[in-house]
């Protein structure tokens, strides 16, 4: 059996690539949650795999996604580590206003530019969404390396919205994935938001 045979499971049909990739990517969320650095690791496995279910979806624009989140996983790797205050690791942190408005203008730009460059020169039916939910996706993962509390929140968006994409696109199993994180993203959100009055920088 290949990685991309149909694989039965639970009363749908998923294949083995995608199946490893779900794993993959419950983990790395549930170590997000508890700010433990080893998740970015399994960020990095997961984007991998998953770049190679989307392009064999025509999600071109949450393939492409997916290098980018390779590269920022290293990135968020080494900021959670040594990215605070003289190289000790990074504190949980609000955005200010300033911040809030910048990350809105980004998904906004990224947005238009994903949706035209998708649109013109790939043959996905989707370009306006997956280019929406490709550009909010990189503002959360940003956010996510940065440890702002609010990238769950833009998560929390971004994952409804990917549930109804990937039904569209009949990913079941990955519906199902991007569920459970708007669960987890909430999980998140909350548990983030615990141990004491979080500053906005």
């Amino acid at each position: 059996m290949s990685l991309n045979d149909s694989l039965p499971l639970l009363g749908f049909v998923t294949t083995p690539l995608e199946l490893i990739s779900f794993v993959l990517a419950i983990m790395t969320v549930a170590l997000n949650i508890r700010q433990n650095h080893w998740a970015w690791l399994f960020s990095i496995l997961s984007s991998v795999l998953y770049g190679f279910v989307f392009i064999n979806s025509r999600l071109y624009g949450d393939a492409g996604l997916q290098c980018v989140f390779v590269a920022v996983s290293v990135w968020g790797w080494y900021q959670w580590l040594r990215g605070g205050t003289e190289h000790q690791p990074l504190q949980v942190s609000r955005l200010n206003t300033r911040g809030v408005l910048w990350s809105a203008a980004a998904w906004l730009v990224g947005f238009g530019v994903l949706s035209v460059f998708l649109h013109r020169f790939t043959d996905t039916d989707v370009p306006h969404m997956d280019g929406f939910l490709t550009a909010g996706s990189l503002v959360g993962q940003f956010l996510l390396s940065r440890k702002k509390i609010e990238n769950w929140l833009v998560w929390i968006a971004v994952d409804v919205l990917y549930v109804g994409l990937y039904l569209y696109k009949h990913l079941t199993l990955t519906a199902v994935l991007y569920g459970l994180f708007v669960l987890l993203a909430i999980a998140g959100w909350r548990a983030w938001r615990q141990p004491q009055s979080v500053p906005s920088v």
